[in-house]
């Protein structure tokens, strides 16, 4: 009885330990399965380096061809498909920046879920067999608002960004100590698909601190990150972009044979790396969409995921690299659905939405968004700021160039003008007694490059004068536009559309989308200046004056059956239409697109 009882308990344990044998084999399977079809044959004990004349992945000469797209700015439902169609190109490493604005919106809050799941993004990567050069800032241009910094920095009115103040380093130690252990075990030498990692972005063009670029190099490494280390400079800022003991890369619009001659007069002994070879530019509100034949400017994918005429060149330049391998087939494009107007049918007018801001607030002086007491004592970052005043004259009002960016301008909740660049003073009308004067400002965004970083506060700057003498004693409502915010207003008194609705104010309507939801497009005829929200996410800013004319609404963002829209708007331009047109068409708006060619 013994005997069959210690039996049984040998078998028991030997199945124990075949199952987690089996377990660590299938594991070892799966990593080895889901890396980059040339990575995983490597030992992995050396990783991406550069000898004088080209680089190599583990001993083995390895040319990067790269490409950009940026996760948190492609809904995740489409992550897969925009890696396939890169790879399709014959694009073999991405590259990503990290946006510390958007996973650090508070200086208590960390985002790394959902839309921004880096290491979900980073893994999706290996597995579609593409390696990873990862630019995780602190600074990363990109086109985003303050350069991808966070604006709750600029409450310090000391700040210094991008140098080695205490108040900017110990601010970027608490995030690079969430950031950084998320993609350490991502790397290659780890067996992870990273193989290089960017210190900062363009510093030479700002350089205001000698020593902030080891400051950065040392927090990456002492913070586990082990393998290559890259900067990127325009070619004439290549020495003050530099760093002992890393890799320089150049910055190009425009292939130029002196600027590669620059950086290997710089740089002998490497090979020579373009890591931003730029291929799509922004456009400006007000000015001419930039268009040029896509041998010169312009991007691979539109925003809506479609190939241009530069993807196919690309796809037949890059193939001549592909050592005879055949590239994976073309994705298929989403299908797109045209729907019917989307009807507007309450308005609630700003007045009638200020208690659901948060605030009031009181202050003798006015208060840039920064810093103001909103957000757990993080200020404002978007979106708009009313302040309000009592007068009792009327005269002139001059702004003294303290309005950032765009400021509405009422007297008893009437429209009198407004206050934006070169239209700096405005008459104010007599009236008696006390009345109300208002002025609504809008951030129209922070700069994202330039070395006044410093300086990108906004709402108002400085004093409002009446007759010269310094308006005081302001309430101010903070209008963030924040998800939080737009859906505390299904709660506000809205009211059916009157034939002459109140400006500004809150529109909202129904978009019935047919069974499985499409990619749609969105267009405003009539309506000149606001943001549209859909089932309460922020879609974009419309404005009149163009260039864009529409807005990509992706499938995902819509629910079967019926959505909400929801504008908040300045002003309507024409009478009696309030409708907005859904359809469906080949957009050409910019996709956020670079090249990395070695």
């Amino acid at each position: 009885m013994l005997s069959m009882v210690v039996l049984r308990i040998r078998n028991a344990h030997k199945r124990k330990c075949a199952l987690i044998c089996l377990c660590i084999v299938g594991f070892i399977m799966y990593r080895y399965l889901r890396m980059p079809t040339t990575g995983w044959r490597l030992s992995r004990r050396v990783g991406l380096s550069a000898n004088s004349s080209q680089f190599t992945l583990e001993g083995q000469p390895f040319h990067i061809l790269g490409g950009s797209i940026h996760y948190f700015r492609v809904p995740r439902a489409y992550w897969r498909d925009r890696l396939l169609k890169m790879k399709a190109c014959g694009v073999n490493t991405l590259t990503t920046s990290v946006p510390w604005s958007l996973h650090q919106p508070n200086r208590e809050v960390f985002n790394f879920h959902t839309q921004l799941d880096l290491e979900a993004y980073i893994n999706l990567a290996a597995e579609l067999g593409l390696w990873v050069i990862l630019r995780p800032g602190p600074y990363i241009s990109s086109e985003l608002d303050l350069g991808g910094l966070p604006s709750w920095l600029l409450r310090d009115g000391s700040m210094r960004l991008r140098t080695t103040y205490p108040g900017f380093t110990q601010a970027l130690n608490t995030f690079f100590d969430k950031l950084i252990p998320k993609v350490v075990p991502l790397q290659f030498k780890k067996g992870g698909p990273i193989i290089a990692v960017q210190v900062e972005n363009e510093y030479g063009t700002f350089a205001k601190d000698d020593s902030y670029m080891l400051f950065i190099k040392e927090a990456l490494q002492s913070r586990g990150i082990s393998e290559l280390l890259l900067t990127s400079d325009n070619h004439n800022t290549l020495k003050s972009g530099g760093v002992d003991g890393v890799i320089r890369s150049l910055k190009l619009q425009k292939l130029n044979q002196k600027d590669i001659q620059d950086l290997i007069a710089i740089q002998p002994n490497s090979p020579t790396m373009v890591m931003d070879y730029w291929t799509g530019w922004y456009d400006v509100w007000g000015e001419l969409h930039h268009v040029l034949p896509p041998e010169d400017y312009d991007a691979p994918l539109t925003e809506a995921g479609d190939y241009t005429p530069k993807y196919h060149l690309l796809r037949d330049l890059l193939s001549r690299y592909n050592r005879g391998d055949s590239f994976p087939d073309m994705p298929t494009l989403h299908y797109r659905e045209a729907y019917e107007p989307a009807i507007m049918y309450q308005h609630l007018s700003l007045w009638d939405a200020l208690s659901f801001t948060e605030g009031p607030f009181k202050s003798p002086t006015p208060v840039n968004m920064e810093n103001l007491p909103v957000n757990n004592g993080n200020g404002q970052s978007y979106g708009y700021t009313l302040y309000e005043t009592t007068i009792t004259s009327g005269g002139l009002l001059k702004s003294g160039d303290n309005v950032r960016d765009r400021a509405l301008v009422y007297v008893d909740r009437s429209y009198i003008g407004l206050f934006k660049r070169k239209n700096l003073e405005m008459a104010v009308p007599d009236g008696k007694g006390q009345r109300t004067l208002s002025l609504l400002v809008e951030n129209c965004g922070r700069v994202h490059q330039g070395r006044d970083l410093d300086k990108q506060h906004k709402g108002l700057v400085g004093d409002i004068l009446l007759n010269n003498i310094p308006l005081r004693d302001f309430t101010i409502y903070s209008l963030d536009m924040k998800p939080s915010f737009i859906d505390s207003l299904y709660q506000a008194p809205w009211k059916t559309l009157p034939e002459n609705p109140s400006f500004p104010g809150f529109f909202m309507g129904r978009l019935f989308a047919y069974g499985y939801p499409s990619d749609t497009f969105l267009k405003l005829p009539g309506w000149e200046k606001g943001v549209v929200f859909i089932n309460g996410l922020n879609l974009g800013r419309y404005w009149s004056i163009g260039p864009q004319q529409s807005l990509y609404i992706p499938g995902p963002f819509l629910n079967s059956g019926i959505n909400q829209v929801q504008l908040c708007t300045n002003q309507h331009l024409l009478e009696g239409e309030w409708d907005i047109h859904v359809f469906a068409f080949l957009a050409r708006v910019r996709q956020d697109a670079k090249l990395t060619l070695v």
